[in-house]
């Protein structure tokens, strides 16, 4: 029976980030995905975990932060 390697606690991982600033645990053996940069490990799966919970605090992609930020600027502006 196969095992998912995402789950191997044994393992050696890098954390990616895309253009939209969102996390991925990623094995070392795979190739790296178009559109993803590695910004951490090569380490242990806990240890990249760990990097990923202090690091990505928003969920929201980054395009949509941006247009909620703008939209909440717009309507401060309106209302000066």
């Amino acid at each position: 029976m196969s095992t998912n390697p995402f789950d191997d606690e044994d393992g050696r991982f890098f954390v990616l980030v895309n253009d939209e600033e969102q996390h991925s645990l990623w094995p070392t053996f795979a190739e790296v995905p178009a559109g993803w940069r590695v910004v951490f490990g090569e380490d242990s799966r806990a240890a990249c975990i760990a990097y990923v919970e202090e690091n990505w605090t928003d969920m929201r992609p980054k395009s949509l932060r941006d247009a909620m930020a703008a939209d909440e600027a717009a309507r401060a502006n309106a209302g000066s």
